[in-house]
This record gives structure tokens, C-alpha cells and sequence, in this order.
């Protein structure tokens, strides 16, 4: 008896244990125990696996296989089809079901404005998203990035970039929502939750504050906590708080003095504890590295290991490195408890159980090949470029053009290729230019387009062609020797004849079957100039390269670094054969190798090319553009090149001019802006932009965006923006004024608006609400926009803080009345202990058509304190 009784409960226990087993397979169970089911089974290398990611298949292969592996970077793949992906990705999950505990990887991907993937929609830039001001319409381009992500198998996104950027001197301005934390918080949540609805991880980046002095990118910023709070912090509050982002991007730089990614300030008393984040916090690319080579916070790998995991960073991408064997040492050695180790991973298997990884992890190719880029999609494109359209200036109602006009003449090397897609875009096959565009909207019309207005010399000038490079041999090109080390050691892996140095290899390898990083390239030969001149010689890079003409270098940046362009000047005598040399690197990322030159003295007669087009024409459409992007922080705001001769040399025909800027961030106009009536900003406009542009211009859409950045009118007004605290002086300069070119939520249109009928009403909180009346000839939208300010106050306040805003549509002689909540959130502050308060006093209400056009003002007064609760 007591034998069978012994073998009934031996069978309990372990049907008890079978059934214990199944919790954190449970798709019923709560996600918090499941989680804890989970931990309580896995090893330590186990563990470790879910804080470590890698995109090359030597390295997470096996671990995925065995012990599991935390996240997948799949850029590498970007080559594939939609279709091929998402079988690609299936492939890569059924591996993860053999690891012992069968738990999913986390593949991972770019996605700012579209999905950076072969085949997938490419919306506008992130800040034309912002000149929307319409956070429900780019929830809505968000929902059709992230169905086409999901689709694929695609998990995590590591988007959108919600640094506020008050300096047009940073080169990721593009990527951003702007200078104002209030619009950017908006904007982050209405992206972040459209990804999470669908099941996939946003990442908010960079926490936090990501440049720094000088709009330098990645630079120490040392800033006081109540700054940072109200102005850095406050789109990350917002994006977990009320977007529920399930991840977040550690920065690479120091905040007063501590690293991003060693801070446990940051990492843990406010993210954590403070914002309530339950997801995990993941290196940006070199973040991880920086603790120890760049900032010295620690004396090796293993120590920074420990810095980063103790102060809250859970995960590092996108290689295995410091998070490598420099952990399991941490570990080793006592520097890391159990306890933080679960923590962390605690935090990854939560965000896997949440988006399902566990329950679904499988995808459906032809539903994702059928999705990517759809028509529905591309129809939400075109309508995105439309409203974040900016008219910036319009004197004598030159625009919208006639659709009768004749003759146009049409300036600007960006117009005539690919529509500028903007940093982080996707590649896109039969990419139309903004010129056709025009063609196909107005057939009747001839376009006399005029080359060589470009960016350069600033940027990559037209590569030297094959005519003018001879191998040693004799051959027309440059003889290049490939090798597989950084260093063009030992012999080469394979030797060929490039036509020139002109290669954008992005991700790509050089050739099928070479390594995509850490390796390098020789091209030597002859360079011959067709006539006696100057020449100004631009290498671009991304990494190192080296350049010799004539045995003289002219060009030396050896060095790892995003594209850079370094230029050169040299005499060179027609006929005349001399050496050239250009050696290259390649270590991690993109691939960028391109040699360029110009004749210096061939300007003149172009400048008489665009004299005698415009003279001809009926009007000038003049394209210009910058150089901005990641590490391309500009010291100058003008537009580089030739591009202000060109529009002076258009302006001086007396016909109208219409310049169209296509960039990512402000420009100065010093020297030109009064020369010109019109002045459109297209941003980067995606690719349904070419249609929306010329629908803009021709007037069958009014352009109803506004400007989330202020336009300074020089750059030595920089850093520059509408929401500043008083001064002890005076605003302005000796040799120029202190006001903007055009400032913060200005937007102009095709019609006019009148704002009417202030009415305050209620005792705290506050109902405002005005009428506002299409006066005009033409539907069109308007912004309208509350700004908010304490009279009094005990630590000093902006002179006008953004607080709500609203864009209608009105038809001509419409009339809509908006409403906006006045309380706390809109009156609160940081007081002088860092408390959040509303303080009894008397707040100004303004609201108006930009920050700097306010058409009603009112007041309301608090009548006791009012804390935090």
C-alpha cells in the first residue's frame, strides 16, 4: 500500500512538474508569469544569450540554436525581396525552436519613414512627418510602416528618433520631429503606438540629448536637470508613458559628465522608476564601446560590462562584443549579481512575450510580397509629402504657377535623378526625379532643365571618367586590388579594372562572395586632364582613403567614420599623364568610395547657361539642397555649391522664381532670399514626392504645413529657437538681428484665415477655444496653434511655451471653432526643488498662426498651488 501510494505521488509530482512546464508556453497565461516561468529554467548562458544580438550568421547561428540569442540586426538582408525576406526570417525562427527552451529571436530594423528594406513604402522624412502637425495622419502612415514590418517578421524597430533638435548645425535633424518637445512628444506617441498596436517593438532614440556644443553629433552636453527635463526628456516621458514604447536606444554621448549607457541616473532612478519603462534599453552601435575607449569611464571591457548592465542597459547591438566574453568575465568575477542579470533579461522575454514572438513567430511570404509598397500605402505617401508641404514665401501670389504657362526653366542636379529619399530611406527600384514629376503633370509645358546646379563643391563632385584614368598596363580605368584586412596587407583576394572610383556599395560587397566589412582597396594608375586648369579633387568616404596625384597627398583621412568629403586643389596640364593613387578601408556599416573632380574655371559659362534659360523662359524653378546626415554636422547653413550664383544668375532675368529647397533642415538665405518671390520647402518628400510637388506647385493641393524648426538668418545665431527664457540684455547682434528668417509653426497658403471669438472658459482646469474662418478663394488647412506663458513666476520661464495645436480643413467661407484644455499639463513647471507645480499666478493665452503671429491672446489665473499627484 504505502509502495503504491509512494508511486501516486511520484506521478503527481511529475504531471505537477509537466504542467508547471507548460506555463511560459501558455499564450493564456499572464505575461508576467510566464516570464518568471521561464527565467527559472534557463542556465546562465542561457540568460546572457537574451542580452546579445549580431547580424552574421558565424555568430548567431549556433547560440540560437542551443542557448538562444536575444536579437537579429538584418540589414545585411536588405538584397532580399519581400517575399524572400519573410521566408528568410521564417528559415532563421524554425532555428529557435531548437534551442532547448524553444524561446524566439528578435529580429530588428531601421524603419524612420519606411521600412529600410527592399521593396517597402518610403514615406517623407521623419521632419516632414512633423511639418504635418497632424499626429493622427502620421499615426496613420505609421500603422502602414508597421503592417508591412510585422508582415515580414520584422519585430523591432529601432525608430523613431525623438532627440529635440534646437540646432540647425546637427546633422540628423532630418531624422528628427523638430525643436519643441511638445510637438515631438505628440509625434513619438502617435509613431510609437501604431508600431506596438501591430506588434512590434519601437525604439526611441537617442536617450538622451544627442549633440552637443556646436551641433556637433554625439558631443558631451552638460546642461542643467531642469532643462533636460523639459526639453530632452520630455518626448521620452511621453513615448513610454502614453506611446508605451517596449524598447529604447541608449545614446553614445555623456550627460554632465556620465555616459548614457553607464548611467544609472538615467537608466534606472528616472527611466525605470520614475517613467514606470518595463521594456529593455539597448546600445546605440558604438555606445557600448564608448564607456571605455572614448570616455575612459573604466580600465577594460569587463569593468564597462558591468558599468552598463548595474546602471540599467540591458542589451548591446549590434554586435557581440563588450556584452561578449567582457560580460560572462563580469559575471565570473563577481562585478554583476544574479539578481540584475534576471532583471535584464526579465525585461527582453517581457517585450517577447507581449508583441506573441512565443506564440507566433511564423510569417506569410506572399501576404508580406503582396503588402510591401502597396498602392493603398503609396496613395498615404503622396498625401504625407502634400501636407508637410511649407510655403515659406509667396510675394505677388507667384504661386501656385499657371497651368497655362509655357516655358519653364528648371535648375538643380536633385531634380533631374532619384527623388531624395533622406537619410535612413529603403532602396527603391525606378525611382521617378522631381522633374518628371512637372513633365507629367503639366505635358503642355515645356521644361528647359539646365545642368550643373548641384551642392557641390561641398560635397561628392562628379567622379573623373574612365577617358581620363589609364591602369599601368594601358587600359582605360584605374587597376584595383581588393584585400580582406584593413590594412592592403598580404596579397590581394582579387585583382580587376574599375572604370573609375565611384562606388556607393552601402551593405553591399564589392563583389559576390567578398566580406561586407574590414577590407580594403588599392586603384593605381594614370590621371590625364583634357585641358590645361585648375581642379578641385573631392574624396569621399565612409571609412578611410587616401589619395596621390602626381605623388603628392592631397587627400588623407584615414580614419573610421560616416561619409566624409575632403577636398583638394590642383594644377593639372592638358595632356599631361601623371600617377594617381587612392587606397580605401571599409570596417563596419555603409561602404562609400568615390574620387570626383571639376574644372574651377568652367563656372563662368554655366552661370551664362542659366542666364540666358531664365531669360528665355516664362519662369525658374531653382532645387536646392544641402549636405546633412549622420556625422555631417555643418558649420555653414548656406546652401553650398553653386547654388546661390544660380539663383542670383536665374532672379537677375526679372522673370519670376521659385526656389524649392529639398533638405532635411533649415538653410540660410543671406544674399538671395529678398531676390526671389516664392520659396516652397519639400523636405525629402518620399517617393510619391515627384506627384505631390508638382500638384503643390500647380496649385491643385494647397500647402497647409508649418515649420516645426525655426529658419535662422545667420548661423551665428545658432543654437536658435522660438521657446527661449528672457534675457539680463538684448536679442540682437552688432551686424545682424537677433530675430528668425522665419520662425517656429510658420507655414503659409494658398488662402487666408481669420481667428476670431476668443472665449476662456471654466476655473482651473480651462476650456479655450477660438473660431477660425477661411477668408479666401481656396480650400485649405490651417494649424492652429495655443502657446502658453506665466507672467510671473518663481524660476524663470520661456516667453511663449507650445501647449496645443490643431490642423483643420476649411473650405472658402468656413468658419470652425477649436477648443484646447487648459491645465496641468499646459500651466506646470519645475520649481526651484524640482518639484512639478502649477504656481498661483496669471498665464498668458496666445494663440495664433505661428509662434510668431499670434492673432488672440487672453489670460487665466490660478488661484492656489497646485502640485503634482
Amino acid at each position: 500500500m504505502l509502495r503504491k501510494l509512494a508511486l501516486l505521488a511520484a506521478c503527481i509530482a511529475v504531471l505537477g512538474s509537466q504542467s508547471l512546464a507548460q506555463t511560459y508556453k501558455d499564450p493564456h497565461a499572464p505575461v508576467e508569469a510566464r516570464v518568471q516561468d521561464l527565467l527559472k529554467r534557463m542556465t546562465l548562458a542561457e540568460k546572457l544569450g537574451q542580452l546579445r544580438s549580431d547580424n552574421k550568421p558565424s555568430v548567431y547561428e549556433g547560440p540560437l540554436q542551443t542557448i538562444g540569442c536575444g536579437g537579429l540586426g538584418i540589414w545585411t538582408l536588405r538584397t532580399l525581396t519581400p517575399e524572400q525576406l519573410a521566408t528568410k526570417l521564417n528559415e532563421i525562427q524554425t532555428m529557435s525552436l531548437k534551442n532547448r527552451l524553444g524561446i524566439p529571436i528578435m529580429p530588428y530594423e531601421e524603419a524612420l519613414h519606411g521600412l529600410i528594406q527592399n521593396g517597402h513604402v518610403s514615406f517623407p522624412q521623419a521632419i516632414a512627418f512633423a511639418a504635418t502637425w497632424d499626429p493622427d495622419f502620421v499615426h496613420q502612415c505609421a500603422e502602414a510602416i508597421a503592417s508591412e514590418t510585422r508582415s515580414i517578421g520584422i519585430r523591432q524597430v529601432l525608430s523613431p528618433v525623438i532627440n529635440v533638435d534646437r540646432d540647425a548645425r546637427w546633422g540628423r535633424m532630418e531624422e528628427t520631429y523638430g525643436e519643441d518637445p511638445y510637438l515631438t512628444g505628440k509625434t513619438a506617441v502617435a509613431f510609437v503606438s501604431a508600431f506596438e498596436k501591430a506588434g512590434v517593438a519601437a525604439t526611441p532614440k537617442h536617450f538622451v540629448a544627442n549633440y552637443g556644443d556646436g551641433g556637433r553629433d554625439s558631443n558631451s552636453v552638460h546642461i542643467s536637470e531642469r532643462e533636460l527635463r523639459d526639453i530632452y526628456l520630455e518626448p521620452f516621458r511621453m513615448a513610454f508613458e502614453d506611446g508605451g514604447a517596449s524598447s529604447v536606444m541608449v545614446s553614445y554621448n555623456a550627460i554632465n559628465g556620465i555616459p548614457c549607457a553607464s548611467n544609472h541616473w538615467l537608466l534606472t532612478d528616472v527611466l525605470r522608476k520614475e517613467y514606470g519603462f518595463q521594456g529593455f534599453a539597448i546600445s546605440d552601435w558604438g555606445a557600448a564601446n564608448n564607456v571605455y575607449e572614448m570616455f575612459h569611464q573604466a580600465r577594460d571591457y569587463e569593468h564597462t560590462a558591468a558599468l552598463e548592465l548595474n546602471a540599467g542597459m540591458d542589451c548591446e547591438d549590434p554586435t557581440i562584443f563588450v556584452f561578449g566574453k567582457p560580460l560572462d568575465d563580469a559575471v565570473r568575477d563577481g562585478l554583476i549579481s544574479m539578481k540584475t542579470i534576471d532583471e535584464s533579461v526579465s525585461r527582453v522575454l517581457r517585450i517577447k512575450f507581449k508583441l506573441g514572438l512565443f506564440d507566433d513567430r511564423m510569417v506569410d511570404p506572399a501576404k508580406a510580397a503582396a503588402l510591401a509598397n502597396s498602392q493603398p500605402h503609396r496613395d498615404l505617401a503622396e498625401e504625407a509629402a502634400r501636407r508637410s508641404m511649407v510655403l515659406l514665401k509667396n510675394e505677388n501670389a507667384t504661386l501656385p504657377l499657371s497651368k497655362n504657362v509655357k516655358r519653364i526653366a528648371v535648375f538643380g542636379d536633385i531634380a533631374d535623378g532619384p527623388t531624395p529619399l533622406g537619410g535612413y530611406s529603403g532602396e527603391l527600384d525606378n525611382l521617378p526625379s522631381l522633374l518628371d514629376g512637372l513633365k507629367q503633370k503639366q505635358p503642355e509645358t515645356q521644361f528647359d532643365f539646365v545642368p550643373g546646379c548641384t551642392i557641390s563643391p561641398d560635397g561628392a563632385l562628379p567622379a573623373i571618367p574612365t577617358e581620363a584614368l589609364q591602369t599601368p598596363d594601358g587600359q582605360p580605368g584605374l587597376k584595383a586590388e581588393y584585400f580582406t584586412n584593413i590594412d592592403l596587407k598580404g596579397e590581394p583576394a582579387f585583382t580587376r579594372v574599375d572604370p573609375s572610383v565611384s562606388f556607393d556599395w552601402g551593405q553591399k560587397a564589392p563583389k559576390e562572395g567578398f566580406p561586407l566589412e574590414n577590407y580594403s582597396t588599392r586603384w593605381t594608375g594614370f590621371l590625364t586632364a583634357p585641358k590645361t586648369s585648375t581642379y578641385t579633387i573631392a574624396a569621399t568616404s565612409d571609412d578611410g582613403m587616401r589619395v596621390w596625384i602626381n605623388d603628392k597627398l592631397i587627400a588623407d583621412q584615414w580614419s573610421t567614420h560616416s561619409a566624409q568629403t575632403v577636398l583638394a586643389h590642383i594644377n593639372l596640364v592638358a595632356g599631361q599623364r601623371v600617377p594617381i593613387k587612392v587606397e580605401y578601408f571599409q570596417g563596419t556599416g555603409d561602404a562609400i568610395a568615390k574620387v570626383g573632380w571639376v574644372d574651377e574655371q568652367a563656372g563662368n559659362g554655366f552661370i551664362n547657361q542659366v542666364s540666358s534659360a531664365a531669360n528665355a523662359a516664362d519662369c525658374s524653378i531653382v532645387f536646392a539642397g544641402i549636405r546633412e546626415g549622420e556625422g555631417q554636422d555643418r558649420a555653414y547653413l548656406g546652401l553650398p555649391g553653386n547654388q546661390v550664383d544660380v539663383i542670383k544668375a536665374a532672379a537677375a532675368s526679372g522673370k519670376p522664381v521659385v526656389v524649392v529647397l529639398v533638405a532635411g533642415a533649415p538653410v540660410t538665405m543671406e544674399g538671395w532670399v529678398d531676390q526671389v518671390p516664392a520659396i516652397l520647402d519639400a523636405w525629402y518628400p518620399g517617393e510619391e514626392g515627384p506627384k505631390a510637388l508638382a500638384d503643390t506647385l500647380f496649385g491643385d493641393s494647397n500647402p497647409g504645413g508649418k515649420l516645426p524648426v525655426t529658419f535662422p538668418r545667420t548661423v551665428g545665431q545658432c543654437p536658435l529657437y522660438y521657446n527661449y527664457e528672457p534675457t539680463g540684455r538684448g536679442y540682437g547682434y552688432v551686424d545682424s538681428s537677433g530675430d528668425p528668417l522665419f520662425p517656429f509653426g510658420h507655414g503659409l497658403s494658398y488662402t487666408t484665415f481669420e481667428y476670431s471669438n476668443l472665449k476662456i472658459s471654466g476655473s482651473y482646469p480651462y476650456q479655450v477655444s477660438v473660431d477660425v474662418s477661411n477668408t479666401g478663394q481656396k480650400a485649405g488647412d490651417e494649424v492652429v496653434q495655443l502657446y502658453i506663458h506665466q507672467e510671473v513666476s518663481s524660476v524663470i520661464r520661456p516667453i511663449k511655451e507650445l501647449k496645443g495645436f490643431e490642423r483643420i480643413a476649411l473650405q472658402p467661407g468656413e468658419k470652425k471653432t477649436v477648443s484646447f484644455p487648459v491645465g496641468f499639463a499646459q500651466l506646470s513647471m519645475w520649481d526651484a526643488q524640482m518639484h512639478r507645480v502649477v504656481e498661483a499666478e496669471t498665464f498668458d493665452i496666445m494663440i495664433g498662426s505661428s509662434s510668431a503671429d499670434i492673432r488672440q491672446k487672453g489670460t487665466v489665473t490660478v488661484s492656489r498651488l497646485i502640485k503634482d499627484h
